[in-house]
């Protein structure tokens, strides 16, 4: 339906809609138009996180869901989130995700600075992601509050310190438990 955007560099890299979000929030940085910060959600990659933060930008977490960046970008009165789903909200534009407007938004910025996308991109590293989909027996409890769980994801976290991340969440549709896994 057209809300969301995903692209490829000339080398076929895939660009998506954390990489998007940093092309555009740094764009609007350079230009003077950005207000506040940006919005990502729990999935967004912690690369984008650092390359926001070395430009000074603020970032926050929303849950994941564009109806969940798009509250947390009315609460906080900003104006550009996105989920690395490609859902890319720009509120000075458009009320809710259109992935024309947040593709013209990445080629504007293209044909301003002489970059392809691929030199766009390049201020941010990606940080490596796993996603894996565990499935559950339904009516046997909520399996992230079991007490072996919440410690070998401790255990994880620990580990990773900050150099990572994990994150493991309850599907919303299915009896699966998503864990991400990021470092």
């Amino acid at each position: 339906d057209g809300d969301r955007v995903i692209m490829v560099d000339h080398e076929g890299n895939k660009v998506d809609g954390d990489q998007i979000l940093y092309i555009i929030a740094r764009e609007g940085l350079r230009q003077g138009q950005l207000r506040g910060g940006a919005v990502g959600t729990l999935m967004s990659n912690m690369g984008l996180e650092l390359a926001l933060k070395q430009l000074g930008i603020p970032f926050v977490r929303a849950k994941v869901g564009d109806r969940y960046v798009l509250e947390k970008l009315q609460e906080k009165g900003w104006r550009i989130g996105a989920e690395n789903s490609g859902h890319v909200i720009l509120l000075d534009k458009t009320t809710t995700g259109d992935g024309i407007v947040a593709s013209l938004q990445v080629v504007a910025a293209m044909v301003r600075n002489h970059m392809s996308l691929h030199d766009l991109c390049s201020g941010m590293k990606m940080f490596p992601q796993l996603l894996v989909n565990v499935r559950f027996t339904e009516g046997s409890g909520n399996p992230l509050e079991h007490e072996h769980v919440k410690a070998v994801t401790a255990e994880v976290e620990a580990a990773l310190g900050n150099r990572g991340r994990v994150l493991l969440r309850k599907s919303g549709t299915e009896p699966l438990i998503r864990v991400m896994v990021e470092g």
